[in-house]
């Protein structure tokens, strides 16, 4: 994507909450590949439970500038990305999964046996106690992290997009009548019009327990 490489602990650092973008369009090479890194973040029991809409234009592009109240982002960025959590895809035949698995080295006959069985096990528990939609949505929110943080290294600007209306969102990617689908995210993806200071993070003492929440790290060390 590009000769340069910033290290991971500088994407982090570096990244920032963009709402104003240039129109020039991202390479689709550039899109690909980073849709590529997106996809390999981790899900529970390796499901694969969400799905990327990529909207670049057209009635998609003015449904979701609808189903943001007109954030800038929504009608700016050259691209938004949709993250869609899948709450009943384990119901699904996993057998395309198993396959790379078991092509890959990574899993063996027994493994994939047993694994079958718990992951659908524990799928059935969550039903049971209303959190499928929740375990979903966490798996699509690692891959927006891991897509934001991808971006960052190749010099394109990134905001993980609040205050949507889902129904108008989901109208606009053709989903509406998926009771089984939710939207996690909206992203926008472009090259930045503008530039924003960090604004600063509290510190791990404010933010960071040791053992039990609200503990403190005492003087002599670890508590």
């Amino acid at each position: 994507m590009t000769n340069h490489r910033m290290s991971v602990a500088d994407a982090i650092r570096t990244r920032r909450t963009i709402r104003h973008y240039r129109p020039d369009p991202i390479p689709e090479e550039i899109l690909d590949a980073l849709l590529e890194l997106a996809i390999e973040a981790p899900t529970s029991w390796n499901l694969q439970d969400r799905s990327i809409v990529v909207v670049a234009g057209g009635e998609g592009r003015e449904g979701l500038a609808l189903a943001t109240s007109g954030q800038p982002q929504s009608r700016e960025a050259p691209v938004i990305l949709v993250f869609v959590a899948e709450s009943q895809s384990w119901r699904e035949d996993h057998s395309d999964i198993y396959d790379q698995a078991r092509r890959n080295g990574a899993w063996s006959e027994e493994f994939i046996a047993t694994f079958s069985t718990a992951s659908h096990a524990f799928q059935s528990d969550l039903e049971q106690r209303g959190l499928l939609r929740e375990y979903a949505v966490k798996d699509a929110m690692i891959a927006a992290s891991y897509l934001m943080l991808a971006a960052t290294e190749v010099g394109l600007a990134t905001s993980p997009m609040n205050g949507w209306d889902e129904a108008e969102v989901k109208k606009a990617i053709g989903i509406v009548d998926r009771d089984d689908l939710a939207i996690a995210l909206l992203v926008s993806l472009g090259y930045p019009a503008e530039q924003r200071p960090h604004p600063g993070r509290l510190t791990l003492e404010h933010n960071v327990f040791r053992q039990r929440y609200g503990s403190k790290r005492s003087a002599g060390g670890p508590k």
